[in-house]
């Protein structure tokens, strides 16, 4: 079996690896989980196998000038010296690969420049080992190193395939590593594959790191509190509590102790499965085991009842905290009272009896053993006055953003200048928020004087405070202003635009049919050297579609299917079919939507959608039965829940689909489909718009039938569709032949 083998970096790169950037959320993120890496994961005990065990040890300035004349020595000699560009180009020159030290010494330190074109660079490399079957050259150090280089520049699949295939080489990663990772795969809050990925990956490393019995083998690898808080807060996105505490149940096999963040993303937990009543015992088994209590706590706390929409307990918790107050646990207990009450009945208010219910309360109890009996005991006393911080009060302000109490924004901006402490005075965040308040209600003069306040008082904006202004010009159509907005970005502020900048100005050139407009900021985008993304395709897409020229936005999509860095989605497909279809071009709609199937994507509900618009504006209802056929064998795949047929997917369809197709039936006399439409519609909930087709119905089709001279033949064949339309008009409350109390047809003995 392998071991770890550690490389160690020259000793001026012992400093410690670039930290993740700190998110502003109040619920610990990834980015937030680790606070620095070591340049190298160095340990106490280095295993080194036969091939690197005298590099870390000798020293350049004593290489004689006949060691230095061959390029394998002259290779290593720039890797000790740390000319890693002059060791890259050398690399690079060679046509032989070098040996396993330079390898792992130039693979280490690309990684630790930190910078987008070095990680490809050791990416470049990692590529031809594996074609070449050589990744056994690099040892576990530079893996290491790697897959947090992948990690923080977002490369997180990467990453984690990089741990795997050590895992899988008999490698053990650094902690730092491995949990640098699993931080990154859970740091989305609504990336719930990721979350899965990452609770995935720590099993993988925590099972094999149990295999071993030495535990001095797994130093440098075996989990530590940061490392179980990655963990954790993967299941506190996922909303998993059970998952959340067979993860806390295992770190006393580690040795591993909770610390403060480990409660707060519990925190996060209780808001996600909606259990605002759990979190006063959070911070009160915070208080009672001791652990040292943090302004990231009480600001988690804030954060929390404002995500609840409770500002008014929001508002007790900062009150407090400006009065001084330490009894912080007796006030969130009695403005919660009511919902203790319920906890002492069991929390079971409703005399039901469910059994997920009943698991999850015990795994809540188990988490916090004082929600057992919360009246029995006195609440704790914080160890301390905690005075509200900027990041306290910019919660309280996202709340009444969100609540659309813009007075209470200004005022409480207002009230955070006149602070005295100056950890309370108002950042760029409490600003950008301010600024969005205003522009949400249009007041786009308001929003650019408290800009202009931020640059007089010499807080700095930022590009999210510039982006939120531009969307709002664009909103309001104002498109001159957003163009001055843009250019004294870039000019004053000095400010670079990103993708999210022209995005929405290509949205709003879109809102003012601009699609000449639109295009220019497309080219002025990629100019700059800044990288579209899906949205800026498709948003340019959408600029041809609604201007009729769906051969423009075809072009558009073809560049996005040859764009490497991305991954055509639904969305671009959709928007494709869209164009074809507001001109009625049905044939070439189609065509895109048998290609989409081809590449393996399913058309929704928009996809559908846009099909029946189309099919009404060429005026083919025949494709209207064709396509309603298809929408209601995926219906019944979603309702029965029959999938033998793996090629057939389950479809829940809206009201604009079934209103489109049921509208083209009437006009077409197809009243047996027009039937099926509207049953389809009353069972998902739709309530079909009876005047319109009353309306419909009486206008083309009331003399249906009414013909004296059709020969016994014709009458015949029309028993059937008399039928339907006689079910029709029953169903509409008209005067009927046949109906009385059902409308719903079932067909006749030789009639399909």
């Amino acid at each position: 079996m392998n071991t770890n083998t550690v490389l160690l970096l020259p000793s001026h790169l012992q400093s410690s690896f670039s930290s993740f950037s700190h998110s502003s959320n109040p619920f610990p993120s990834t980015s937030s989980l680790h606070h620095s890496f070591p340049s190298t994961f160095k340990s106490t005990r280095s295993l080194l196998l036969p091939a690197t065990a005298n590099y870390t040890t000798n020293n350049p300035s004593h290489l004689s000038l006949a060691a230095t004349t061959t390029p394998r020595n002259l290779l290593l000699t720039l890797l000790r010296q740390t000319k890693t560009e002059e060791a890259w180009i050398l690399y690079t020159d060679s046509t032989h690969l070098p040996n396993t030290t330079c390898l792992s010494r130039l693979v280490s330190q690309l990684s630790y420049q930190n910078t987008l074109s070095s990680l490809t660079r050791a990416q470049s490399i990692v590529t031809r080992l594996r074609h070449e079957r050589q990744l056994h050259r690099l040892d576990a150090n530079s893996l290491s190193l790697l897959a947090v280089s992948a990690a923080k520049f977002g490369h997180v699949l990467y990453a984690a395939s990089v741990v795997k295939s050590m895992l899988r080489s008999g490698y053990l990663p650094n902690v730092k590593a491995w949990s640098a990772v699993i931080s990154r795969l859970a740091s989305p809050a609504d990336d719930y594959d990721g979350a899965r990925e990452a609770l995935k990956l720590f099993k993988s490393v925590t099972r094999r790191l149990g295999k071993f019995q030495d535990p001095d083998m797994i130093a440098d690898s075996r989990p530590d509190t940061a490392a179980f808080n990655a963990a954790l807060n993967a299941c506190a996105n996922l909303g998993d509590s059970k998952m959340f505490l067979k993860v806390f149940d295992e770190m006393p096999q580690w040795g591993v102790v909770p610390d403060a963040l480990s409660y707060n993303i519990l925190i996060k937990l209780c808001c996600r499965i909606d259990r605002k009543d759990l979190l006063v015992f959070v911070l009160e088994r915070v208080l009672q085991l001791g652990i040292p209590l943090c302004m990231t706590t009480l600001h988690s706390l804030v954060a929390a009842y404002v995500d609840f929409g409770d500002l008014e307990t929001a508002e007790k918790i900062v009150h407090s905290m400006r009065e001084q107050r330490r009894d912080l646990c007796k006030i969130l207990r009695e403005a919660e009272s009511n919902l203790f009450e319920d906890l002492g009945t069991g929390h079971d208010d409703d005399g039901g009896n469910d059994e997920d219910e009943e698991g999850e309360e015990c795994v809540l109890q188990k988490l916090l053993p004082n929600l057992v009996n919360p009246t029995g005991t006195d609440p704790p006393l914080l160890p301390k006055a905690y005075a509200p911080n900027t990041r306290i009060y910019t919660s309280l302000m996202k709340g009444y953003m969100k609540a659309g109490r813009v007075a209470d924004t200004v005022r409480m901006l207002e009230a955070m200048r006149r602070q005295d402490d100056s950890a309370s005075h108002p950042d760029h965040v409490s600003y950008t928020t301010v600024v969005s308040a205003l522009v949400e209600t249009g007041s786009m003069d308001r929003a650019r004087e408290v800009l202009a306040e931020m640059l007089r008082i010499g807080v700095a904006a930022n590009r999210i405070t510039y982006n939120i202004l531009l969307k709002g010009y664009c909103k309001q159509l104002q498109m001159d202003e957003a163009r001055k907005l843009l250019k004294e970005m870039i000019d004053d502020a000095g400010i670079q635009p990103d993708a999210v900048s022209y995005n929405t100005l290509i949205d709003g050139f879109i809102l003012v049919d601009d699609s000449a407009g639109a295009l220019a900021f497309f080219n002025e985008m990629r100019a700059r050297g800044i990288a579209p993304t899906n949205i800026s395709y498709t948003t340019l897409m959408k600029a041809f579609a609604l201007s009729g020229q769906p051969k423009l936005a075809h072009k558009v999509f073809d560049e996005m299917v040859n764009d490497r860095h991305l991954k055509v989605d639904i969305i671009g497909w959709n928007m494709l079919v869209e164009g074809y279809c507001r001109l009625g071009l049905i044939e070439e709609a189609k065509k895109v939507i048998q290609k989409m199937k081809e590449d393996g994507f399913h058309p929704d509900v928009g996809t559908y959608g846009s099909l029946a618009n189309g099919i009404a504006l060429a005026r083919k209802p025949g494709e209207a039965l064709i396509l309603w056929n298809e929408v209601k064998e995926r219906c019944k795949v979603g309702k029965d829940g029959n999938k033998s047929d793996s090629s057939i997917q389950p479809l829940k369809p809206d009201e604009g689909l079934l209103d489109t197709l049921a509208d083209i039936c009437v006009r077409a006399a197809f009243f047996r489909k027009a039937l099926e439409i509207v049953a389809c519609m009353e069972e998902n909930g739709i309530s079909p718009n009876k005047t319109k087709f009353m309306k419909i119905y009486v206008e083309m089709h009331s003399r249906m039938f009414n013909s004296k001279h059709a020969s016994m033949a014709r009458q015949q064949r029309r028993v059937e569709r008399k039928r339907a339309a006689e079910a029709f008009k029953f169903w509409l409350g008209l005067p009927n032949s046949y109906y009385g109390s059902e409308w719903r047809l079932e067909p006749m003995d030789g009639y399909e």
